[in-house]
């Protein structure tokens, strides 16, 4: 009975319109930031390293390079603080957790974008003749 009720609590704080990424993918998050009395929108950009699963406690880790020193900042999914998550490229791998970006350095530590299906797909040989 007692998580139940937590669950319905917790239900009713979760977000709608959040955007489908996997870890890997090269996102833009568009955080609110407030400075005194004033509330402006600051983006940061960078690849997930980490998604982080469970209801509304879930969160997801972006990690970028800023002049030459690696930032990591950890983001709740199912916050009001931003205003939208936009999705720059898919990446393509292999694991759940890329830990490993961390000790990697330029062109090494980038990750192999994930080639997009556009529907438009050639006609095989064999039917383009008959």
């Amino acid at each position: 009975m007692r998580r139940s009720a937590i669950e319905h609590v917790e239900s009713k704080f979760l977000r709608k319109d959040v955007a489908v990424f996997r870890t890997g993918d090269s996102v833009r998050v568009h955080w609110k930031v407030k400075e005194g009395e004033k509330e402006r929108v600051q983006a940061f950009e960078g690849v997930v390293i980490r998604k982080k699963k469970g209801n509304n406690r879930s969160s997801f880790t972006v990690r970028k390079v800023s002049f030459g020193v690696g930032v990591e900042r950890i983001f709740p999914l199912h916050s009001p603080r931003y205003e939208r998550i936009e999705v720059l490229s898919r990446g393509n791998v292999n694991r759940n957790r890329l830990f490993y970006l961390r000790a990697l350095k330029g062109k090494a530590s980038r990750v192999d974008i994930q080639e997009e299906n556009t529907g438009d797909k050639k006609a095989p040989k064999a039917a383009a003749k008959a």
